[in-house]
């Protein structure tokens, strides 16, 4: 019996491990399929797009500091910069403390951009959300969380 039950619970896990990879292909399209909608109405490739997000609530960054938050190698963070500063978007100033790093803020045209990328993001989260009721938001919420978790918990073993 329980080997059955075992050759049962492989089979059912088999089948769920295949829909969950279904499941996650089909977001993540979904969310390629919006970052492409984003350049397009934002007139902006996705990685200065994101670039811009990171300041956030912050008034300077480094490049070694946006490398580190995009997950990306410095030169790549200067052709980003480069562009956004080429648009108006960014501009550079020397470190008081030390010349040698370059100290990056959005300009007024940078915060005005960045603030509407957010709000349309927010927006787009929040018309999803009111797609569910409120208990379907509180626990599709919290079995993301469990998800993200158990991921998370599977890519530390990877390493």
């Amino acid at each position: 019996m329980n080997q059955l039950a075992g050759k049962v619970n492989e089979e059912l896990l088999d089948y769920q491990a295949l829909r969950l990879q279904e499941l996650i292909g089909e977001m993540l399209q979904c969310c390629e399929d919006r970052k492409f909608y984003e350049t397009e109405k934002f007139g902006l490739p996705y990685a200065e797009l994101k670039c811009l997000l990171l300041f956030g609530g912050e008034r300077y960054l480094t490049v070694k500091g946006i490398a580190r938050k995009l997950d990306v190698v410095k030169s790549r963070v200067t052709k980003i910069v480069n562009g956004l500063i080429k648009k108006g978007l960014v501009k550079q100033i020397d470190d008081p403390g030390d010349a040698r790093i370059k100290l990056i803020s959005l300009t007024p045209a940078g915060q005005g951009k960045s603030r509407e990328i957010a709000a349309f993001q927010r927006e787009l989260h929040r018309q999803i959300l009111l797609r569910l009721d409120a208990d379907e938001r509180k626990g599709i919420l919290s079995y993301l969380e469990l998800l993200r978790s158990a991921m998370e918990a599977v890519k530390e073993q990877l390493v």
